[in-house]
């Protein structure tokens, strides 16, 4: 059945559970015993006027903890103090008028993200976050469509918006630098301009909108739950072991579901942030080498960008106080899982979900020990469906259609576009099974699926496969079409460093792992394979070209249309 809105309805039990999860988090994570409790009213009090805000996670953090550190990044240390009255400031700076003003955030991971976040859900805004991977055509139709007021952007997207032309008309405050003389005021300027006074929670709750990828085509806006409560973070440390303690490294973007989440999870354990603009292998390292008890939220291309690193680059960094490594946003593939514990000990947690489901499953490093595909078992309140066509359960081990509710599923498109609801379940647009163990796997996109003279192939299965060939370092399958066959395969490979390959090779090599059926038929070999700026192949750019057919030479992808 079609809805345009999904609903979660947990049932009496899972209700009656939620006092105890609830305990569960404050005693687990450190929570109770974190602040002087003589200023615990105070942080009830901040909580029962802002309620589970981003806004009122900071405030609240103020209250019990006001000298603790709430953000590092290149600047400097801010206080929870110091950023609770910095985005008091801003806040009543923007130059925002009416009701329910909309401003769109295009900005990398900085101070001056979060304290615009923070300032928007003081004021009651509804934030569009804009992907920093998007060419002006996806800019340009995302504005266009959602009709934003602001424009919070960082000083080098500033071509970018030029580009744009309907982003000029619109007011720009610049995150970090003005790009030029008279082109607008920055965000510190804004702070540093406006009296402290105190501000009040606004009439109407802020609300987030997180764009889709885009990987398939255009980007919709998908609108986010304004009071998430704890209980989503009680879900995730259910599977996760986060502390209060802990220094939460966040290198996932934060216009990204993963990289906002993982900020609200910190700032609701009142933990410091670290922020960095761009990821660096080598300086993530230095950061767990740096930080006491260090936690990374990363996308699973970070992972293997470290492993790349030199083995004595590796070495010069003391990474034994690494606690965990939370990853989101992509499938892991192939050995990587297993390869990066060998080298970094058992931390790593995989967690698989959505834009509009939030969280599915959390694979814990036991889990990924018995299968490193594997996307792990749901955490507590939230439930989980393989389907077939018809909306009849699967059996094991049977490839299905992923349904799946939570607390936190999405509100709706803010296109209206239609979802797929089957009893109070999601549909996450993914094929997959549980297997005997009760493990899920992710088999692939359900608009994924290559079927090649009538038989079903699963690109990812044949991806697993090419990545047990010595000498590939990353791939992707996809299906192409075929005046014979419907469809056939294409392998789009990064070869190893060094490594030479011919697609006769590559071809012998799968036909030994996998059906006749599903061996490449097109081989090409890439210097690097076409990523959003989450990590994600945008598997239209490899089909649409311009690629190089030698390993030699980098390939200049399309911009990505609207």
């Amino acid at each position: 059945m079609v809805h345009a809105r999904p609903v979660y309805r947990p049932g009496p039990r899972r209700r009656a559970g939620h006092v105890r999860d609830l305990a569960s988090l404050l005693l687990r994570t450190g929570l109770v015993l974190s602040g002087p409790p003589q200023r615990l009213p105070r942080h009830l009090g901040a909580f029962r006027r802002w309620g589970t805000t981003l806004a009122g996670l900071v405030a609240a953090g103020a209250a019990r903890s006001p000298h603790r550190i709430a953000l590092i990044d290149d600047l400097g240390v801010l206080t929870y103090a110091e950023l609770d009255a910095r985005s008091t400031r801003l806040a009543a700076g923007l130059p925002l008028t009416g009701p329910r003003p909309r401003v769109a955030v295009l900005c990398r991971n900085h101070r001056g993200m979060a304290e615009t976040l923070l300032a928007c859900s003081k004021r009651g805004v509804e934030v569009v976050l804009l992907n920093t991977g998007f060419g002006a055509g996806q800019v340009r139709a995302v504005l266009a469509e959602l009709r934003t007021d602001l424009v919070v952007a960082d000083a080098e997207f500033a071509p970018l918006l030029a580009a744009a032309p309907v982003a000029l008309r619109r007011t720009v405050v610049w995150a970090d630098r003005p790009p030029g003389p008279g082109l607008g005021p920055t965000v510190e300027q804004l702070v540093a301009a406006t009296p402290a006074a105190a501000i009040g929670p606004p009439q109407v709750q802020s609300r987030t909108i997180m764009l889709s990828s885009g990987t398939t085509g255009r980007p919709k806006g998908a609108r986010r739950p304004p009071r998430p409560g704890l209980w989503p973070l009680a879900s995730m440390v259910s599977r996760i072991p986060l502390r209060a303690r802990h220094t939460m490294i966040i290198e996932a973007p934060l216009f990204h579901t993963w990289g906002y989440a993982a900020l609200q999870m910190a700032w609701a354990l009142r933990a410091p942030v670290v922020l960095r603009r761009r990821f660096d292998p080598a300086a993530t390292l230095a950061a767990i080498a740096s930080y006491r008890e260090p936690v990374v939220f990363a996308v699973p291309v970070m992972l293997q960008r470290v492993l790349d690193l030199p083995a004595g680059v590796r070495a010069a960094y003391d990474t034994s106080g690494l606690r965990v490594v939370a990853v989101s946003g992509a499938a892991l593939p192939g050995d990587l899982a297993t390869r990066f514990m060998d080298a970094f000990g058992d931390r790593l947690y995989n967690v698989y979900g959505s834009t509009e489901a939030s969280w599915v499953s959390i694979a814990t490093p036991r889990d990924l020990r018995a299968d490193p595909r594997t996307a792990g078992r749901p955490p507590r309140n939230t439930a989980l469906a393989i389907l077939d066509e018809d909306g009849r359960a699967v059996g094991r081990s049977t490839i299905g259609q992923i349904h799946a509710a939570n607390e936190l599923i999405f509100e709706g498109y803010t296109g209206g576009e239609p979802v797929e609801v089957r009893g109070g379940l999601l549909a996450t647009g993914d094929l997959g099974h549980v297997d005997h163990r009760g493990l899920l796997f992710v088999d692939g996109r359900r608009d994924g699926m290559v079927v090649s003279g009538g038989e079903n192939i699963v690109p990812r299965d044949v991806e697993d496969a090419l990545l047990r060939l010595p000498g590939i370092r990353e791939v992707a399958v996809v299906g192409v079409s075929d005046p014979e066959w419907g469809q056939r395969l294409a392998a789009f490979i990064v070869p190893a460093d060094g490594a030479e390959l011919d697609p006769g090779a590559v071809r012998a090599f799968v036909h030994a792992q996998v059906a006749r059926y599903a061996v490449p038929r097109d081989v090409h070999f890439l210097k690097e394979l076409p990523r959003n700026a989450t990590g994600k192949v945008v598997h239209r750019w490899l089909t649409s070209g311009p690629r190089e057919t030698r390993p030699e030479g980098r390939v200049a992808w399309p911009e990505p249309s609207a």
